[in-house]
């Protein structure tokens, strides 16, 4: 139980942060005339996640596996790293897209752009090896299992959800306070994982 929990929370306290990558799926969910011609871009959003939650969990636990003052460093540093990241998130301003980027894409060009925000993007490379597979030191064998599928589940379920709800949500948030409030949920989770890391390196 305590690795899908911890899997839950930092999966959710990663992901919630409603950067470019969110954005770009929550409007396309939006705009899009049906939410099947909406899935491109969170189905390829889906499969970058859980390829860089494989690659950061299964690489850095190779590493590290039999250096535990490694081990302790990586952990530490993630712990470090989520502070920090939650009081970005905390006092983020919400914002959207231009009207020139919410066009209504082809299925193609959503592949492609959502290729670019999960792939190039700097922050999501440091969540999933720098927090995700640090975190993932913390368990061995089917613990490891758990805490990975959870975190890739979580993954999945979010981006088509935001999808939806670009379609349930796109007239009640013109002022952009729900994602200012959503942006503080997520500082507060993100804190929480925090805490629950330096639990371990005890």
């Amino acid at each position: 139980m305590e690795p899908f929990i911890h899997g839950l929370l930092l999966a959710l306290g990663l992901i919630l942060p409603l950067g470019v990558q969110n954005i770009f799926i929550f409007n396309q969910g939006a705009i899009q005339p049906s939410f099947k011609k909406a899935l491109p871009s969170s189905l390829t959003a889906s499969i970058c996640d859980t390829l860089l939650i494989l690659l950061a969990i299964l690489g850095v636990s190779m590493i590290v596996m039999q250096y535990d003052w490694l081990r302790f460093t990586l952990i530490g540093i993630g712990v470090v790293f989520l502070i920090y990241m939650g009081i970005v998130t905390w006092f983020a301003k919400s914002s959207t897209l231009s009207d020139a980027q919410i066009v209504q894409m082809s299925t193609k060009k959503q592949i492609i752009f959502a290729l670019s925000v999960s792939l190039l993007n700097p922050h999501a490379i440091l969540d999933t090896i720098g927090v995700i597979g640090s975190s993932s030191l913390v368990y061995t064998g089917t613990e490891k299992v758990i805490f990975t599928a959870t975190c890739i589940i979580v993954s999945w379920c979010w981006f088509h959800g935001l999808c939806f709800a670009g379609r349930m949500l796109k007239k009640i948030d013109s002022s952009g306070k729900f994602l200012g409030i959503l942006n503080k949920i997520s500082a507060v989770i993100i804190w929480i994982t925090a805490i629950f890391m330096s639990l371990s390196l005890l």
